[in-house]
């Protein structure tokens, strides 16, 4: 069933934006993305340099893959393939026991151990990158209808980064309370 061309648009702006900041993070800093993944313990010495480097550029690609008219579909089956995998590296640490290495979700100086909401926030990306994959409902669009698109990306965001610092901060909320 297609959607309006609004609610697509506007998924896809909002995971175009998370992925290049994600890759923007990873890029300023990466001796900190690479013992981020070392920190994982998902892959081997030999690999973690070199996945260090190609995972910021494919954020960026996909990133830019949505914002492109003819590549959307596929960059956004990208992104749920990325929101998916990262979701499964949080899946085995936790089921591992090991809460306190830092998801690096949040980039360098944001400390956010991994925990079991990780997993619903990266559910919740998915689901974004799956409307943004569904064909668009035929129908012109008008120069408002770019702007609520916008304005909804910007909503989207805007939930995204309270979700995001009530995660990062949950912690020491926790310890304030002496919980």
């Amino acid at each position: 069933m297609p959607l309006d061309p609004i609610l697509i648009y506007a998924c896809a702006l909002a995971l175009a934006a998370i992925l290049a900041t994600a890759a923007t993070h990873k890029l300023r800093a990466p001796r900190w993305f690479a013992a981020q993944l070392e920190a994982y313990a998902l892959l081997p010495t030999a690999l973690i340099r070199p996945a260090a480097r190609a995972l910021p550029l494919l954020e960026g690609a996909v990133a830019l893959g949505l914002l492109l008219p003819f590549s959307r579909g596929g960059a956004a089956v990208a992104a749920g393939a990325l929101m998916a995998l990262y979701a499964g590296a949080i899946a085995v640490n936790l089921w591992r026991g090991r809460r306190n290495i830092d998801c690096g979700c949040a980039g360098p100086g944001e400390s956010q151990p991994l925990r079991p909401l990780l997993l619903l926030r990266n559910a919740a990306l998915l689901g974004l990158a799956v409307l943004a994959a569904l064909p668009p409902l035929a129908r012109e669009l008008g120069a408002f209808d770019g702007f609520v698109a916008i304005a909804a990306a910007a909503v989207l965001l805007l939930l995204y980064a309270a979700a995001d610092g009530l995660l990062t901060n949950a912690p020491r909320l926790l310890k304030l309370t002496g919980r």
